[in-house]
């Protein structure tokens, strides 16, 4: 039942977090492209409907110039009132009238209006400048009257018409509905154009970044949620290549802390038994004491430290990163005696030609914990045995030293080993679980942790030098800060 909820809950989650059609990037595209297409358009409409309506005038107006010129040349009054509405009515106007060496002549007129609302110098109309007239006439005209003059062609008269512009008013209009069909038509079709351009290059490899992305943060450990880049060099093409290797590094990245989980929950599990067997092993070491053996007596103290040493680490330990290292509980140490005790650890082979050098003056002291630095120096120092010790050749010198220097308030240990020094990938991953192995079957835990305590000290680890039959570690540790207030008690104190 629980199993079968949380397939519920999850394939609810799932379709929660998946992108509905009308608030999709395809819609939105879209719906983007009509609107900014019709504003386009909008702003073409306004110059077309004034060039519109400064046409429709002119053609008018040349109309009614041919007609003048015919009546000129004759009498205008042999023509009866009937002619005349019916020239007047054929061009839609109310009179025509022609100036000339500026005498106005009337030529024919059906009724003169009482009053023109608007004057128009034909000559001097421009498209810009008549467009509030154009938007006015299209909005509130048909009831209006109108004098249209100017001259036509190359003639030297200048004719006048006056018409009514209730016919301009309802070209204006049929114009206008045909813009905004053929507008609308256009926007569509370049939409869909557009629309289907874009939802190839851009939209289609997005939308498969994000059912990718959906798919593997459902099951990160499944390779088959990694995208697979298409061979694109632009954008789009980067942004897969970097998600496929972002998924494919973190992929790798929860394998690994699997595998860090899985070994925590093994070393919980043994751990209550391995205390137990090195508290007997500590019991049978404290009668080793009592032992009057010169021998004895010699090595007895270093194997008890060790084996507190043990104990210690098994009671701390739960598992390798979820393990909280206790904060270093730091005091003054004669640093050579320390590296004197990891030599002991060692348990170096006179047969394995490989000598240890510590060039550590007796008076040398850092301020550090002294548990979590020989686990430290017991790291690199095994690490640089292990190093060596496939090499067979007696020719060639096998030497690990140890040695320090103080620069102000910091101590520097050095780690130098005369071995085949470090692989490339090895340096690549110095300091990662399970990456940063120099040798076959290693697992890199021991730089792991060794960098873990030295940060715990507010120090550095890292590797100097490894190259020409020469690898140096350098720890670096920073002596603990004085308070001011226990440094002037200190000064108020008598001597």
């Amino acid at each position: 039942m629980t199993e079968a909820a949380d397939t519920v809950a999850d394939a609810g989650k799932q379709a929660e977090r998946s992108v509905p059609l009308s608030r999709g990037l395809s819609s939105k595209l879209l719906l983007l492209t009509v609107a900014f297409v019709l504003f386009a358009e909008v702003l073409f409409f306004l110059p077309s409907i004034s060039s519109f309506r400064i046409r429709w005038l002119e053609e008018r107006l040349a109309t009614a110039a041919a007609v003048a010129t015919i009546l000129v040349q004759g009498d205008p009054t042999t023509l009866s009132r009937s002619a005349q509405n019916d020239v007047l009515m054929a061009i839609g106007a109310k009179a025509i009238a022609v100036r000339d060496g500026g005498v106005s002549r009337l030529l024919v007129v059906s009724e003169m209006p009482p009053q023109v609302d608007e004057h128009i110098d034909i000559s001097n109309a421009t498209v810009l400048g008549s467009m509030p007239a154009a938007i006015d006439t299209l909005l509130f005209g048909g009831s209006r009257m109108l004098r249209v003059y100017g001259p036509v062609g190359d003639s030297t008269k200048e004719f006048e018409l006056v018409l009514p512009d209730y016919r301009l008013h309802r070209a204006m209009l049929a114009n206008a509905r045909y813009i905004a069909v053929v507008s609308l038509l256009i926007s569509l079709f370049t939409a869909a154009l557009l629309y289907g351009a874009i939802d190839r290059i851009m939209i289609g490899p997005i939308r498969n970044m994000t059912r990718s992305m959906l798919t593997f943060s459902g099951a990160p450990d499944d390779p088959a949620g990694v995208i697979v880049p298409e061979p694109r060099a632009d954008e789009i093409g980067v942004a897969e290549r970097e998600l496929s290797m972002m998924q494919a590094r973190l992929q790798k990245m929860l394998s690994e802390q699997k595998h860090l989980a899985d070994l925590g929950l093994a070393v919980s599990k043994i751990n209550h038994d391995m205390r137990n067997i090195l508290a007997s092993a500590q019991l049978m070491s404290d009668r080793l004491r009592v032992v009057k053996d010169p021998s004895v007596q010699a090595f007895a103290p270093k194997l008890v430290r060790t084996l507190d040493r043990a104990v210690a680490y098994s009671e701390n330990v739960l598992a390798y990163g979820r393990a909280q290292e206790p904060p270093p509980a730091r005091r003054r140490l004669r640093l050579r005696q320390l590296v004197d005790d990891v030599h002991g650890l060692l348990g170096l082979d006179p047969e394995q030609g490989i000598e240890f050098s510590n060039a550590i003056d007796s008076d040398f002291e850092i301020d550090a914990d002294a548990d979590q630095l020989f686990r430290v120096l017991t790291n690199l120092c095994r690490n640089s045995v292990q190093a060596m010790a496939g090499v067979s050749d007696n020719a060639i010198v096998n030497r690990l030293t140890v040695q320090a220097e103080r620069e102000g308030s910091v101590s520097r240990i050095l780690v130098a080993d005369t071995g085949p020094g470090l692989p490339q990938k090895a340096r690549e991953n110095l300091f990662a679980a399970f990456r940063g192995s120099a040798r076959s079957g290693g697992t890199g835990l021991g730089l792991a942790i060794a960098y873990e305590l030295v940060r715990a000290h507010g120090g550095m680890l890292e590797l100097v030098e490894s190259a020409g039959g020469r690898t140096v570690f350098a720890v670096s540790i920073p002596d603990q800060p004085v308070r001011l207030d226990d440094a002037r008690s200190n000064l108020r104190r008598p001597a």
